[in-house]
């Protein structure tokens, strides 16, 4: 064994590329063939064919997810191992499946399951029909938790347990699964056993008392802000607990809840009031800072980011004022009044997309409002890898968006179509070994 290997238990390694089992423990031999990168600098690659190795693989090859998820927030956080490489199997009752597969602006779709809701974040999932109600169903689950690394669910908290699926149960069969429970509030407490969704989140949590304008509040978010952030800080825990897993060896129990992230997303403004007692008021398009408001212009609004001193001091040398230029932060904030009624007056000489030009070839952020058409068509993410097309021949074609992120090499693709409810249950059955004479039984079983 070469000598470096030999030292790899003994220094922490920046980076390991690993081609793991469903264990995912590590395997030494591979780890050196497929390159460790430590602290004593990168080893090249020993062929041409395992530099292609390298690069084709994705973070969570190797990686199997039983999906018992829906709606979008369970859903969204597999979606996003998926699309690196999971095998993501996603867990449903024939008769009663993921709810957001009849969501969406087109009723035919909706009357097929297969509703945009869905579609968003089912791609790169197989999908197995199974009702947990009846002892086959969770004889074949539980038979799935035996390979299976994560398991993502978001029952109403204790109703697995009723099944005879509860996390101990779950861990006697794996000691090394991840088992990730998402919820509203949590698995325990005062709000424990009570449902939400996004949008009675942000009224719970405060978001929505502190959005809109003085005149009118409180306002919901557009976009289900709450849900998808809840997804993205679920697959960062899965990463979490998977990495902290090939130190221990140890399986882990995830408690997500969609509260604690609306919390976490208010951060500063929840400081603000524990320190300093502040409340967060609804103040529209307004900041704290004046140059870093909305205004309206000649066609439409301009949003301002002159935020740090150095793009203030150019917002007000491009608009030939530098009169109006103070020293410090606090200085800024004594004149802010001031501030705004100049800015008011000026940015209606221009329409919106000459000052967001003006004003960005001097290096000062500006943006004209948008709608999502023209946002969606800039040709900025042709540089980009955070859209797919999905190309069904039922469904048709439809763009989707993959991970917020670039990789340099094995990152987000998108090579398999949302499956209908169900779709792969013979395949994952004979996967698992279940002899062609048994299938049937328990398709009917589960049906």
């Amino acid at each position: 064994m070469p000598e470096e290997l030999a030292q790899f238990g003994k220094q922490a390694p920046a980076r390991v590329r690993v081609d793991m089992p469903f264990d995912f423990s590590p395997n030494p031999e591979l780890v050196w063939k497929l390159s460790c990168v430590s602290r004593t600098g990168p080893r090249p690659a020993a062929n041409l064919k395992d530099l292609n190795l390298e690069q084709s693989m994705q973070p969570f090859d190797g990686i199997r997810v039983l999906d018992l998820t829906h709606v979008l927030a369970g859903p969204f956080a597999t979606y996003q191992l998926a699309v690196l490489g999971a095998d993501v199997i996603k867990v449903e009752n024939p008769s009663d499946p993921d709810m957001a597969r009849e969501w969406g602006p087109e009723p035919a779709l909706n009357g097929k399951r297969m509703g945009t809701a869905f579609l968003t974040q089912g791609g790169n999932k197989r999908a197995i029909a199974l009702d947990l109600a009846t002892d086959k169903g969770r004889e074949v689950l539980l038979k799935l938790v035996e390979d299976a690394d994560v398991l993502v669910e978001n029952y109403r908290p204790g109703a697995l347990e009723k099944l005879g699926l509860g996390h101990e149960v779950l861990a006697r069969v794996n000691p090394r699964l991840i088992h990730v429970s998402m919820s509203a509030f949590g698995q325990e407490g005062p709000r424990g056993e009570m449902t939400a969704y996004d949008y009675v989140i942000q009224a719970s949590s405060g978001l929505m008392a502190m959005t809109g304008t003085k005149e009118v509040n409180p306002i919901k978010f557009g976009p289900a802000a709450v849900d998808y952030a809840t997804g993205t800080t679920g697959a960062f825990a899965i990463s979490a607990a998977l990495f902290q897993r090939i130190r221990t060896g140890k399986g882990q129990r995830v408690d997500l809840a969609m509260m604690d992230v609306a919390m976490v997303l208010m951060s500063l403004d929840l400081t603000a009031l524990t320190r300093a007692g502040v409340e967060p008021e609804p103040s529209g398009n307004l900041t704290v800072q004046a140059t870093c408001n909305a205004y309206p212009t000649k066609d439409g609004l301009v949003m301002l980011g002159a935020s740090n001193m150095k793009q203030y001091r150019r917002l007000w040398q491009a608009l030939d004022r530098p009169d109006m230029i103070r020293d410090s932060y606090a200085a800024r904030q004594e004149v802010f009044d001031e501030e705004v009624a100049l800015l008011t007056d000026l940015m209606l000489t221009r329409t919106a997309r000459e000052w967001e030009d003006f004003l960005q070839s001097r290096h000062v952020p500006a943006a004209r409002v948008r709608r999502m058409p023209e946002a969606f068509s800039d040709p900025q993410f042709e540089t980009r890898n955070v859209f797919a097309e999905i190309d069904d021949a039922e469904t048709g074609t439809l763009t989707v968006p993959l991970n917020a992120f670039k990789l340099a090499h094995g990152g987000g693709r998108l090579d398999r179509a949302p499956p209908r409810v169900g779709q792969e249950s013979e395949e994952i059955l004979r996967e698992m070994g279940y002899d062609e004479s048994e299938i049937p039984a328990i398709l009917n079983a589960c049906r």
